[in-house]
């Protein structure tokens, strides 16, 4: 049976079609695309996405901790000890990280969001997560935040992906403040909020499993590094796949 992600459509695209979903391949992995007729509103939007959130193997609840627990080289180079909820951070374009992130959480039951990213590798988080916790909106249309916004509403993690740029004082107001009520927290990858007191930097700089032209990626590592208002920097190492041997010589 293939994996299978969870997509909102076109957010122009607004008012589900009944029993219209087609399967296509995306990235090695089946993803569930489910057709809309155009022509809604903002509030078909909203509607639609607390649907597919509705439609999730658990219902929603608002969490009591305050962080979403992540992995622990990640935990432990975050102020918090974890990614802060109600707020945004800025991320890095590292899609493996961001891909392992979201791998990690949806395998330990966390529910993510991925907004305006439909090239990220959705086979690496069905190969190492679960995709059924997935919400993807592939094209979010002219309002990315919006949608962001709302799933962030029910969800634990919002990964937002879209051109790199800060959003005016005035624009981010009633997005911040949508932020503070709801659930998760948003990582945003190229736009970004002013004020965000945290970024993470990543970079893959070994690769493992490759030899002299041939053989195929085992493993990678990925330099991490948070930075934080108030806070010294904070670098680490996160490991994907195999783990590096030592060997005799």
């Amino acid at each position: 049976m293939g994996h299978r992600v969870v997509h909102a459509g076109n957010a122009t695209m607004l008012r589900l079609r009944e029993n219209r979903a087609i399967l296509k391949p995306m990235i090695q992995t089946d993803v569930r695309t489910l057709q809309a007729v155009a022509g809604g509103s903002k509030a078909d939007t909203v509607a639609t996405l607390r649907a597919r959130m509705q439609a999730m193997e658990t219902a929603p609840e608002v969490a009591e901790e305050e962080v979403v627990e992540t992995f622990t080289p990640l935990d432990n180079l975050l102020p918090t000890g974890g990614l802060p909820r109600h707020q945004a951070i800025q991320c890095a374009p590292c899609p493996m990280f961001v891909a392992e992130l979201i791998a990690h959480l949806s395998a330990r039951g966390g529910h993510v969001g991925v907004v305006g990213w439909p090239l990220l590798s959705f086979a690496h988080i069905a190969d190492s997560g679960d995709v059924s916790k997935v919400v993807a909106v592939p094209d979010p249309g002219p309002d990315p935040w919006q949608v962001a916004t709302v799933l962030a509403e029910g969800l634990d993690l919002v990964v937002l992906h879209g051109p790199a740029g800060e959003l005016s004082p005035m624009r981010a107001r009633p997005i911040l403040a949508k932020l503070r009520g709801g659930q998760a927290c948003v990582l945003s990858v190229g736009p970004r909020l002013p004020g965000t007191p945290t970024a993470i930097d990543a970079a893959v700089h070994t690769y493992r499993g490759i030899g002299r032209g041939t053989g195929r990626i085992t493993g990678l590592d990925i330099a991490v590094r948070v930075r934080s208002k108030g806070h010294r920097d904070a670098r680490g190492t996160i490991t994907c796949g195999a783990r590096r041997r030592l060997a005799a010589v």
